[in-house]
């Protein structure tokens, strides 16, 4: 069928051959779908229950853990490692697991299952549905990992606000920003769903899985740990951008604030004589322009000498 990315039957030894979706087999079965054919619909309402069916195909979904038709519905997400996209336009990927049979869908391509491959083709994948569960969490988790380091490592440049009037700066700073609130949105509901997981009590993990499962989720929560504070740190970096803007700004506003002082009472006196009325002084007197220049520039110096001793210089 077309929807269908992949199957695979886990030999319980590390490794898995590849199975079509209507392969009658024994042992775990894993079925991944792209949600978004039309055959994986079909496929699914004739094989599970209609509720589960229609909680695989949901196009929204925030990460959580829920007891559905005697299975376990698991909503995760991941971070987008495909080449030209963004880290935090995060990759849904829904999983039902009941009895050896997993069923599991998605739309892009997401880099944790990509690795699961990889490892049953060298022969050291899962051997069980729950260690596949666990498995693809704690790969969802380092490659979290990965991408949250890189943004602390880019805040960091910016603990110096350095050209704060550079656009492209300030752009780049708030776009780091936007990264962490858009990743903590779903990974906090992440680590909800896998403490979760931590107490499922349907046999579904053993404990070595539950061992990794809580691992999982002490390094998501260090993660989003260092997420609030590489976020904390950029709101530092944009405050001190902000104020370094400020002061700028206010430096130039000083600055024309003197010149204006300084050039008002020679604007006023130039539009006074500036008048073409009769009895204006000087107008027959060739020397007149000199004087009065000599005036206003002298009206100029007392005003700056005026400002200078009440320290407004």
């Amino acid at each position: 069928m077309s929807g269908l990315v992949h199957g695979f039957v886990l030999d319980g030894q590390g490794g898995a051959r590849r199975i079509a979706a209507d392969a009658d087999v024994a042992g775990v079965r894993w079925l991944h779908f792209d949600y978004t054919h039309a055959d994986t619909a079909t496929w699914l309402d004739s094989q599970v229950p209609e509720r589960v069916a229609a909680a695989l195909l949901t196009m929204e979904t925030r990460p959580r853990v829920t007891a559905l038709d005697d299975g376990v519905l698991v909503y995760l997400r991941g971070v987008n490692l495909n080449p030209g996209e963004q880290p935090e336009d995060m990759i849904a990927i829904r999983l039902w697991l009941r009895g050896n049979q997993v069923y599991s869908t998605q739309r892009r391509s997401l880099a944790a299952v990509r690795s699961l491959q990889e490892s049953f083709e060298q022969g050291e994948g899962p051997r069980t549905a729950g260690e596949l569960l666990a498995s693809l969490i704690d790969r969802l988790t380092w490659n979290l990992e990965e991408v949250i380091e890189a943004i602390e490592d880019q805040v960091a440049v910016f603990d110096r606000p350095g050209d704060a009037s550079s656009r492209q700066t300030r752009a780049r700073l708030a776009a780091l920003r936007r990264r962490a609130i858009i990743l903590r949105r779903y990974l906090n509901p992440q680590r909800e769903a896998i403490i979760g997981l931590q107490a499922d009590a349907s046999g579904l993990l053993s404990d070595s899985d539950k061992v990794t499962v809580r691992e999982a989720g002490d390094r998501l929560q260090r993660l989003l740990e260092d997420l609030d504070s590489a976020r904390e740190q950029a709101t530092l970096a944009q405050e001190a951008m902000n104020a370094v803007l400020s002061d700028q700004l206010n430096q130039r506003m000083y600055l024309l604030a003197i010149l204006t002082g300084i050039f008002l009472p020679a604007s006023f006196l130039t539009g006074l004589f500036g008048i073409n009325v009769a009895g204006m002084p000087g107008t027959d007197d060739p020397r007149a322009f000199g004087y009065f220049a000599g005036a206003v520039s002298l009206v100029m110096v007392v005003v700056a000498i005026i400002m200078w001793r009440k320290r407004w210089l």
